[in-house]
């Protein structure tokens, strides 16, 4: 049976037909000839076409309308710029087509008082804008499931979506990997879900978001070159980066905020930009606590370069979970890695530092030293007579005692100044310990005072 020919403006003179009251405007299965402009216009009535195939754009600019259903129908642009949908907007499984560069559906500024469906949807625009939604004003959600595919990006920035936006399994194919897939900058949402086989083969960019609840990347596959994922700004309750794959691109997470992160070991391959990134709680990667610290210091190491807030809010992280000794093992990496950015004098004192007492967060390194240096020196004072300074003053040389006055320069046991030796190589000895002393003495002082200062 053919299908039904129809003029699109004999369909706008039926939608806007003041005598047909609030009973519903249908259409299944028409062909609709020509540009169906309803802009500015004031429907009240719902309107619903089901299956038909439009050969113009349907454009509502400025319109006001009760619910609009568009479904499993074909047609070259929907563009609702500025217009008041009391009701659902419904697109489900229809395929709209706006060429290369003129747009396939633009809600810019529009308001929607129920749900957008654009489940099992076909956008088309890969040169241009497959959905704008720039300042869409939402009260229910967006949804674009069950096979929705856009050619061309998608952009809500600015966007109020207090029903969440649902993108379960949606792809987003764009012609360059480096070009922006969805641009969500400064949007406002519930939720926002773009997983469980979400694809996208540009960047997702999402600057400034606010995302009440969750923004997930659950089993999602980020495709795109430079940066695939830029959260820089935004602020969620959970970020769930459990990615199927490891995204192709760098993940930025600057001055981010999210009471809860997840994610995989597996999925990192960086770079990451974590520089301001803070949140309360980390979903452990491993069932010891040793094994999660050594992940997540090379999740820090895949930085691009040395920036210690992602250290310190790790160590933070650690400490209030009660792991301090974590939390010092995170401390350590970060001045290691800072001594790689200094120059030569200050590496020499950051490797002496690390060496003596592991930049104040090993004390006992210190006793190491000490207890190795006495046993050194006391062997070698016991093998050899030292000579009195004053004959028949002083108390009896004590090999321990003595290498101990050495080394501790503050004090003292009563050895040092008794006692010296007439073979010169065991007397440079103990004067290269009384600067062993000093140096190791100094070192825990400014490893200590350098961990009081900065934990």
């Amino acid at each position: 049976m053919p299908e039904p020919i129809i003029t699109a403006a004999e369909v706008r003179r039926a939608v806007l037909d003041p005598e047909a009251g609030s009973e519903p405007y249908i259409l299944s299965g028409a062909r609709v000839e020509g540009a169906l402009a309803l802009d500015g216009a004031e429907i009240r009535r719902l309107v619903r076409f089901e299956g038909c195939r439009f050969e113009g754009p349907l454009t509502l600019e400025g319109a006001s309308t009760l619910a609009f259903t568009v479904t499993e129908c074909t047609l070259p642009r929907f563009h609702a710029p500025t217009a008041q949908i009391a009701g659902r907007l419904d697109l489900r499984g229809s395929t709209i087509d706006g060429g290369d560069r003129r747009g396939a559906v633009n809600l810019v500024h529009a308001h929607i008082a129920g749900g957008l469906r654009l489940d099992r949807a076909h956008l088309v625009s890969p040169e241009g804008l497959a959905l704008n939604g720039g300042g869409l004003v939402m009260q229910g959600g967006v949804f674009c499931e069950d096979g929705f595919l856009a050619h061309g990006r998608i952009a809500l920035p600015g966007a109020e979506i207090p029903g969440g936006l649902w993108m379960h399994g949606a792809r987003i194919v764009m012609p360059d990997p480096d070009g922006i897939a969805f641009l969500g900058d400064s949007l406002r949402a519930s939720t926002v879900r773009m997983n469980q086989g979400f694809r996208a083969d540009g960047r997702i960019r999402l600057r400034g978001a606010r995302i009440d609840d969750l923004l997930s990347f659950h089993e999602a596959e980020l495709l795109g070159a430079g940066a695939s994922l830029m959260c820089v700004g935004a602020q969620m309750e959970a970020l769930d980066l459990r990615l199927a794959r490891p995204a192709a691109g760098a993940v930025n997470l600057r001055n981010a905020r999210a009471t809860r992160l997840q994610d995989r070991p597996r999925t990192w391959l960086g770079p990451l930009y974590l520089d301001g990134l803070t949140y309360d709680w980390l979903e452990p990667t491993a069932t010891t606590q040793r094994e999660d610290c050594a992940h997540r210091l090379t999740w820090l190491h895949l930085q691009p370069e040395y920036v210690p807030q992602p250290y310190e809010q790790l160590a933070a992280h650690y400490r209030r979970l009660g792991h301090e000794d974590e939390a010092r093992r995170v401390l350590l990496v970060r001045e290691r890695r800072r001594r790689a950015t200094l120059g030569p004098a200050g590496r020499i004192w950051g490797g002496l530092l690390d060496a003596t007492v592991g930049y104040g967060y090993r004390p006992w390194l210190a006793g190491i030293w000490l207890a190795l240096l006495t046993l050194l020196g006391s062997l070698v004072f016991r093998a050899h007579t030292p000579v009195p300074n004053k004959p028949g003053e002083g108390p009896p040389f004590q090999p321990v005692a003595y290498a101990l006055d050495l080394l501790i320069p503050v004090g003292g046991l009563g050895q040092r100044d008794v006692w010296h030796w007439d073979r010169p190589w065991v007397q440079n000895l103990a004067y290269g310990m009384i600067a062993i002393g000093w140096i190791l003495t100094t070192a825990v002082v400014a490893g200590v005072t350098r961990t009081l200062n900065r934990t």
